[in-house]
Order: structure tokens, then C-alpha cells, then sequence
């Protein structure tokens, strides 16, 4: 019974993770060096940053809505973080700078959903557009370089062998599962996306929670600024490019519904894995990136008919 239980709630992520593993082991039968301890730490590093900007998509899309500006976030919480730098800020300052654009972006996207009415797609559409182009005008269309070396030595640095960025989204990994699963936060992010109006009938101040769910898509969209800032030794004004679209085919192959209501992080994370082995795997056989992106984005279509499937089948 137990293990009926388990596999009722927990079904979806047990296919997930079989289907990381399959592919891992076919990957490993193409190409001998994907196993290695230094190509797994590469995936991870590579990964930590769609992870992390996924986490916040996962809190959006299980609310019921969608966040299309998060890549540009990413680029305009760069420059402001990188122009703090340059005009002589001290680094933790520089860091909260970019924490709080990034924060700032995703609050207003949950104003203008909850206090202007406007759809989710509509207004974070419209601030994709205004964060990408103040980050270009920001910057002047120029990348911002010339950092101290604490920026760079946290992309590269380890702690027991395990890349730092990779060891900062196991924690958010692990806060956001926690929050999700543990706390009224998460409680009422699920009720919002299953009966937004029930929700709202029960009391819970659904324009609030729902605002700060965006604001946490924001704010998850800085800290991956913050690391490719730090990886790359600057800041690109065109950073982030496709990000939102890689964070949502993490989110629905990690088994979140696009329809609200249905998801966890641990899925999500696992959904990243898979779009990072996918990559390197590719990478590794000579694929050219134009069959990738075909490829990846088959992936992304059959995740999704399996969640439409799913939900049939429910009915």
C-alpha cells in the first residue's frame, strides 16, 4: 500500500528520473568521457544556471500563470550589478543591487497581472521588451568588463570538489522545496493555480501572494545573472537570449502542469538535469546547435503532450 501511495503521488518524478537515467546510460554508451567525474561537474555548472531561474518559473506556472521575461532580467540584473562595480561599488553592494533589479522586475510583472488585469503572457511579454532594451540602453549596447577577482573566484571556485554555483542552487533547491511543500506560501501558490477563485473565496489575498510569486520569479532570475556575470568576467546587455524558454521546458518536463495547480521543484530540478545532459551529450557527438535546438524542442512538445495526456486520462 505504501508503495502504491508513493508511486500515486510521486509517479510523474519516478518517470522523470528514469528518463534521466536512461538517457545518461545511452549518452555513456555513445560517447565513454560523458561519464566522467569532470564532464558531471560540468553538466552541473552548466545547468545551475537554467536550475535557478526555473525554480521561480516552477512557483509561476504551478500558480497558474507563465514569465517570458526572465532572460531578460537576467541581462538587465547584470548590468546593474556590473555598472555598481564600475563606478567603484563594493562587491556585496554591487551583488544587492542586482538582486533587488531583478526583484524590482518581477514585482511589477505581478502588479501589472494583478492590479492592471493584465494576462500573464501580455505583461511579462511587455517587460521582457523594457528590461532587455533599459539593458541595452543602460550599457549602450556594449558588454561591462574589467571586475575584481572575488566576482570571477566565485564562478570558479569549490568547495569538497563541487563548482560554488552548483552548491548555491542545491540550496535554493532545497529552500524552495521546503517552501513549497512546507509552508502557507506554497500552500496557497497550489490552491491559486488549481481554483484561483475558490482561493480567493477562502480568504487568501490572492493579488499579494500572486505578486510575490512573480517578484520570486525575479528574484531567481538576479541570482542566475549574478553567476554568469561572475562565469563569463562581464556583463551582456544580450545575455539571457531563449533563457525563458529553456526555464519552461525544465519546469514542464520536470512534470509541473502548464494548466497550475500540479508541480514541485525536485521535478523541475531533475527537468533541468535532462535539458543539460541533453546539451552536453550533443555537444559531445558533434551535433551541429541548429539539429539541437530541433531536437530539444521535440522534447519540449512531447513533454507536453504527455502532461496534456495525463490530464485527460484524469478526467
Amino acid at each position: 500500500m505504501a508503495i502504491k501511495q508513493l508511486l500515486l503521488h510521486h509517479g510523474r518524478q519516478f518517470g522523470t528520473l528514469l528518463g534521466l537515467l536512461v538517457l545518461c546510460g545511452a549518452m555513456w554508451l555513445l560517447t565513454p568521457y560523458f561519464l566522467t567525474i569532470s564532464n558531471l561537474l560540468n553538466i552541473a555548472q552548466q545547468t545551475s544556471i537554467n536550475a535557478i531561474i526555473a525554480v521561480g518559473m516552477t512557483f509561476v506556472i504551478i500558480s497558474a500563470g507563465i514569465d517570458l521575461s526572465v532572460g531578460s532580467i537576467v541581462a538587465f540584473a547584470g548590468i546593474v550589478m556590473a555598472s555598481a562595480l564600475q563606478a567603484g561599488a563594493p562587491l556585496p553592494l554591487a551583488i544587492v543591487a542586482g538582486l533587488f533589479a531583478g526583484t524590482a522586475c518581477g514585482l511589477i510583472n505581478g502588479l501589472l497581472i494583478t492590479v492592471g488585469k493584465l494576462p500573464p503572457f501580455i505583461a511579462t511579454l511587455g517587460m521582457m521588451s523594457v528590461a532587455r532594451g533599459a539593458a541595452l540602453v543602460y550599457a549602450e549596447g556594449r558588454p561591462i568588463s574589467g571586475f575584481e577577482a572575488s566576482l570571477r573566484n566565485f564562478a570558479m571556485g569549490e568547495f569538497l570538489f563541487v563548482p560554488l554555483p552548483v552548491l548555491m542552487m542545491l540550496v535554493i533547491y532545497l529552500a524552495a522545496n521546503f517552501v513549497l511543500q512546507r509552508t502557507t506560501f506554497g500552500r496557497y501558490t497550489y490552491a491559486m493555480g488549481g481554483n484561483e477563485e475558490a482561493t480567493k473565496l477562502s480568504g487568501v489575498n490572492v493579488r499579494f501572494h500572486k505578486t510575490m510569486v512573480y517578484g520570486l520569479s525575479g528574484l531567481m532570475s538576479a541570482i542566475a545573472a549574478i553567476i554568469l556575470t561572475a562565469r563569463l568576467n562581464s556583463a551582456q546587455p544580450i545575455a539571457g537570449m531563449m533563457y525563458e524558454l529553456d526555464a519552461i521546458a525544465a519546469t514542464v518536463i520536470g512534470g509541473t502542469s502548464l494548466m497550475g495547480g500540479e508541480g514541485t521543484v525536485l521535478g523541475t530540478l531533475i527537468g533541468a538535469l535532462i535539458m543539460g545532459v541533453l546539451r552536453n551529450g550533443l555537444n559531445l557527438l558533434g551535433v551541429s546547435s541548429f539539429l539541437q535546438q530541433i531536437i530539444i524542442g521535440a522534447v519540449i512538445i512531447i513533454a507536453v503532450l504527455v502532461d496534456t495526456g495525463l490530464k485527460s486520462s484524469k478526467k
